[in-house]
């Protein structure tokens, strides 16, 4: 695959040249622990599925009116075509029978009509055959005969066991919710908690599994848009807003409501639904639009006098805007107190810090709580009386899959100064009492600056500390921040440290009442951000590739929030520059929105490979990559492009320089739960599994090289085990290498002395990409969080962009992002 500069070009890639390995073998190591997973055996048939092609006139309707009309054609046309078969249907454009339709291979076209708001809504379905599915295939794919998984089938079966659930409750992605009965879950700001389960078929070892799991999620809460109101703008009513919106009320409120669907209450049962595009500047009272009257002439009218004339309707609040809806040229405006938030829509925009720890309380559940809800929820689910499942022939083990597992050994962790101490993790947690850093860092400039009023942090507060600051000051405002920097930065130098009091509870509380758990936290990172070492895994202990160079890589993607559609997407890859592995170099970059695939790896490599080779003066034989921020469907076309880009940044450095890559996908998104069997060996209050949990048997990939690994141990709620999946591997890992490896990784992270729950390198990486998104921040009118109305493509192009996340120099040797 390599090619010296001077070999003519090569031809275009074909599609998919790198296959991801086999499964060399399975694991050994470690105690045997038995678990049960959220898994449940299917019963497949080896039948074939027949497969049509929907096509539905006009088009572009939501899932729910196209499942509507498909259910409505199916009822109508059951003489004529259907009989007794229940077909299922995605939805979209595909539709399955267990038995074939009596229409051959020809394009059939049908007129179908259903009851709509006041009147009766006709489309045009054309059905047409388009392939047999075999379940066969799927039998010899599952027991190893086949290579490849055919994909055309489990998109089949999983469209067979949505078929019902899709039309009982509001789907979303793969899962399913429904509004909490009886009991509602505020948030604030108009939304609520939805409870639901998600639902996905995947294929493992010998059977097709059925992965269920309880999920929940942000819901905008049904009611009047006054109501919505007075949540976003923290009215207590809207008795108190007498007076018109001002602008920046106007702003948030639009920010929040629009892409929102309403629906009107002016017109009896005609409950029409708009989607809200604006909020109009000016209230009812003021806002006209053209209206057209009986003789043909157009006058401007204001909205509320045309609530009046036609309705009979005064409006009790003229003073307060109107939506528009509808589309932005057509001039629909419609007073906020004739409308209702339209029931069911989720909230994608990004939750609050505060609707986010309620989230939180609201759905964290101790894992042996969690199993039981699961459990509960396969009863209720019923798969095996489904009258869809059953019609194809499937059935469905009520019994979470059993499955062995093995407790990993943590490694010792080695501190340093005179008695270089040695820590043992006990489940997944050790401490530095007694102990010293591996390599200390002297601090002899640094500065304090406080943010927090006098009152609250007073002198002799600050000056309890050991060691004299050069600069000790108060300081009011974010306006007095640069000034305060650029003085310390030019009156004292070699300045290495300034620790800033922010105000606010918590920091002062921490400044008020230290402790040493706190302080040396803030150890921690201080060493490590002026250059030290705090502890290295112990050599002795740490696996055989350790044996030659070798550079770990970290990378990760992070895109903005849904809802906005210009910001970039930022890269970030970060590479080990020490054989401990403990300190880290990070390259960024920004990238195209919501581009998975990180553009500029190759260079970032490369930069990286140079940093590693100043650091050691050796070059790395190796490169181990963990990749996160990706999910299955992709997992092909990244690994094409970021392994040859990986290989380029090499060949770059030099023609024959050909280190052995391995590329292995972290994944912290799925469904996988893993329960502890026996009682006894649950863990802490949540009862979770113990750290270094590692499963790569019965739930894992039929043929290929993935495991699952619960690396840290779980505080609050049920762990989620991190699911690890070689896509390329030079360096032939056995099972029990690669495992032991990633595990002792997740004990490297210098922020805390406990084992996290993915591999240090790839959490770096997703830290310098947090960060960077707070560099790109427009310091006028924008948050970190985005928003709709400024997109960050205007008036900043894209070096501005770039230059905005770009390291400084004098930072490029420093863990700054830890």
């Amino acid at each position: 695959m390599y090619s010296s500069p001077g070999d003519p070009p090569s031809p275009p890639i074909p599609e998919y040249v790198f296959k991801p390995p086999s499964r060399p073998d399975f694991g050994t190591m470690g105690r045997t622990i038995k678990l049960q997973a959220n898994f449940f055996e299917m019963e497949i048939p080896k039948l074939e599925v027949y497969h049509y092609d929907i096509d539905i006139k006009p088009e572009k309707c939501p899932r729910r009116v196209n499942r509507d009309i498909v259910e409505h054609m199916v009822q109508h046309f059951k003489t004529q075509i259907f009989g007794d078969r229940k077909p299922v249907y995605d939805g979209r454009k595909n539709l399955y029978t267990a038995m074939p339709l009596p229409i051959g291979r020809d394009k059939v076209e049908l007129e179908v009509t259903i009851p709509g708001e006041g009147k009766d809504r006709s489309f045009k379905v054309a059905i047409k055959w388009v392939s047999c599915v075999s379940l066969q295939a799927l039998h010899e794919a599952l027991t190893g005969r086949l290579p490849n998984i055919p994909f055309e089938t489990i998109q089949a079966l999983d469209v067979v066991m949505r078929h019902l659930p899709s039309m009982r409750y509001t789907p979303v992605g793969r899962s399913f919710f429904t509004p909490s009965e009886g009991c509602s879950n505020p948030l604030g700001g108009g939304r609520e908690v939805w409870f639901g389960f998600h639902q996905s078929v995947r294929p493992s070892l010998w059977k097709m599994m059925l992965n269920i799991d309880v999920s929940a999620t942000a819901f905008y809460k049904a009611q009047p848009v006054i109501e919505f109101m007075c949540e976003v703008l923290d009215f207590k009513s809207i008795e108190e807003q007498q007076k018109p919106l001002t602008d920046s009320q106007r702003v948030k409120f639009t920010k929040e409501i629009k892409g929102l669907k309403v629906e009107i209450t002016h017109c009896g049962q005609m409950k029409r639904k708009y989607r809200v595009c604006n909020v109009t500047r000016r209230p009812a009272s003021h806002q006209t639009f053209p209206l057209q009257q009986e003789n043909g002439q157009t006058i401007e009218c204001t909205v509320a006098q045309y609530f009046k004339d036609k309705y009979k309707l005064i409006l009790r609040y003229p003073h307060l805007p109107c939506l528009q809806v509808g589309q932005e040229q057509k001039h629909t405006y419609l007073p906020l107190e004739v409308c209702n938030i339209v029931a069911g829509q989720r909230c994608i925009k990004k939750l609050t810090d505060n609707q986010t720890s309620t989230m939180i309380r609201a759905t964290a559940r101790s894992a042996p709580d969690r199993q039981e809800e699961i459990s509960k929820l396969m009863r209720s689910a019923n798969f095996n009386t489904d009258p869809y499942v059953r019609e194809f022939g499937v059935m469905v083990r009520d019994e979470m899959t059993e499955v062995n597992g093995r407790v990993l050994q943590a490694p010792s962790i080695l501190y340093g100064g005179r008695n270089k101490a040695i820590a043992t993790p006990i489940q997944g947690v050790w401490d530095m009492r007694n102990k010293q850093f591996h390599t200390g860092i002297e601090i002899k400039v640094w500065a304090i600056a406080c943010f927090a009023p006098q009152r609250q942090c007073t002198e002799l507060l600050l000056n309890s500390h050991s060691g004299q600051p050069c600069f000790c000051k108060y300081a009011q405002g974010a306006d007095s921040v640069e000034p305060m920097f650029k003085h310390l930065k030019y009156t004292y130098q070699g300045l290495q440290l300034v620790v800033v009091i922010l105000p606010g509870k918590t920091p002062v509380k921490n400044v008020q009442k230290t402790t040493p758990q706190t302080l040396s936290n803030l150890c921690l990172k201080i060493n490590v951000k002026l250059g030290g070492v705090n502890n290295i895994l112990l050599p002795q202990g740490r696996p055989l590739v350790f044996q030659q160079p070798v550079i770990f890589l970290g990378a990760d993607v992070t895109h903005p929030p849904a809802g906005d559609g210009k910001k970039p997407s930022i890269a970030a890859v970060v590479g080990s520059m020490d054989a401990h592995p403990s300190r880290y170099c990070a390259t960024v970059r920004v990238q195209q929105h919501r581009q998975d695939i990180i553009q500029d790896l190759a260079t970032m490599v490369r930069e990286l490979l140079i940093q590693f080779y100043k650091s050691t003066r050796f070059k790395p034989t190796r490169i181990i990559y963990y990749r996160d921020g990706i999910s299955e469907g992709q997992f092909n076309q990244v690994l094409q492009h970021e392994l040859l880009a990986i290989r380029e940044a090499c060949i770059k450095l030099e023609k024959d320089y050909q280190p052995g890559i391995t590329f292995v996908v972290v994944q912290k998104r799925h469904h996988t739960r893993l329960f502890c069997t026996d009682r006894n060996e649950r863990v802490g209050k949540s009862g979770n599994i113990p750290a270094g949990t590692t499963v790569d048997t019965k739930i894992t990939h039929p043929s290929e090289f993935d495991f699952y690994l619960c690396s840290h141990a779980g505080i609050q709620g049920t762990s989620r085990p991190s699911h690890y999946h070689v896509l390329w591997d030079d360096n032939h890992f056995t099972s029990d290498e690669l495992q032991v490896l990633t595990y002792q990784l997740c004990h490297t992270y210098v922020r805390c002395t406990r084992s996290v729950s993915i591999p240090a390198p790839a959490y770096y990486a997703h830290l310098v990409a947090f960060r960077a998104r707070y560099h790109l921040v427009d310091k006028e009118h924008d948050s970190a969080e985005g928003s709709h109305t400024s997109g960050q493509s205007n008036g900043r192009d894209q070096q501005a962009l770039a230059k905005a996340v770009q390291i400084h120099q004098d930072t490029l040797r420093t863990m700054y992002f830890a």
